[in-house]
C-alpha cells in the first residue's frame, strides 16, 4: 500500500442531511482495495479543511467502512477542567479505523452536546457510554483491539454510526427530533450556508 504522504489530497464536498448516502451501511474494506489510500486521504484532507474531529467515509459518498478521528483537535482548544471533565488520561488521538467493530461498552454513560459537519447548526445534548473496546484496522491494515474512554469514546461511537446508516440525532426522543424538523427542512431543501464544500 503506498504511503498516504504521496498521493495528492483534495477536499472532497460533504454529503449532507437528507442524502441516502447517509443511510447506507458500510460495506468492509479488502485489502486489495486499489482506492483506500486516496480515500483515506481524502478524508484526512476534508476534515482538515471543515474543522470537524471525525469524518466517516459515507459523509463524502463512499461506502467503504472508514473513518478517521482527530480528538487532539478538542483537546487542544479546551481549558484545563473541559480537559479534566472530558478526557480521561490521554490527550486524544489522530487515527483511521478500517473496518472497525465495537464489541464492547461500558454501564458508565456521559451526555454531552454533539454536531456533525452533515448536519449543520444543529447540536444536541447526546447520551452515549463512557467507554468502549474497538476492534479495527489502521491504515497498515494491522489489527488493533483497543480500550478508549471519553470524549474520543464519544467521536469514535458518533463516526461508527454513520458506518451503520446512523445518525447522531437519531439518539434524540421523538419530541426532541420533531422540535427539530424545520432546522432539518432547511438542511434538506439547500437553504444552509456553511464555510466548507457540501452536497447534497
Amino acid at each position: 500500500m503506498g504511503s498516504i504522504d504521496t498521493i495528492k489530497s483534495r477536499t472532497v464536498p460533504i454529503v449532507v442531511y437528507g442524502n441516502p448516502a447517509l443511510r447506507r451501511k458500510s460495506t468492509e474494506v479488502v485489502m486489495q482495495d486499489k482506492n483506500i489510500d486516496i480515500l483515506i486521504s481524502n478524508l484526512w484532507h476534508t476534515l482538515a479543511m471543515s474543522g470537524g474531529v471525525g469524518l466517516a467515509a459515507s459523509q463524502i459518498n463512499s461506502n467503504l467502512s472508514v473513518f478517521v478521528i482527530k480528538s487532539t483537535l478538542m483537546f487542544s482548544e479546551w481549558n484545563v477542567e473541559q480537559r479534566s471533565k472530558y478526557f480521561s488520561g490521554d490527550e486524544g488521538i489522530e487515527e483511521i479505523f478500517i473496518n472497525p467493530r465495537i464489541i464492547g461498552v461500558s454501564e458508565e454513560t456521559n451526555t454531552q452536546t454533539e454536531g456533525c459537519l452533515s448536519i449543520p447548526d444543529i447540536y444536541e445534548n447526546i447520551k452515549r457510554p463512557w467507554e468502549i473496546i474497538i476492534e479495527y484496522l489502521d491504515k497498515d491494515f494491522v489489527f488493533h483491539r483497543k480500550q478508549f474512554s471519553g470524549y474520543t469514546a464519544r467521536v469514535i461511537q458518533h463516526e461508527y454510526d454513520h458506518l451503520q446508516g446512523k445518525l447522531f440525532i437519531d439518539h434524540l426522543s421523538p419530541l426532541s427530533k420533531r422540535l427539530l424538523q424545520n432546522k432539518l427542512k432547511k438542511i434538506s431543501t439547500k437553504k444552509i450556508t456553511v464555510d466548507y464544500p457540501i452536497t447534497y
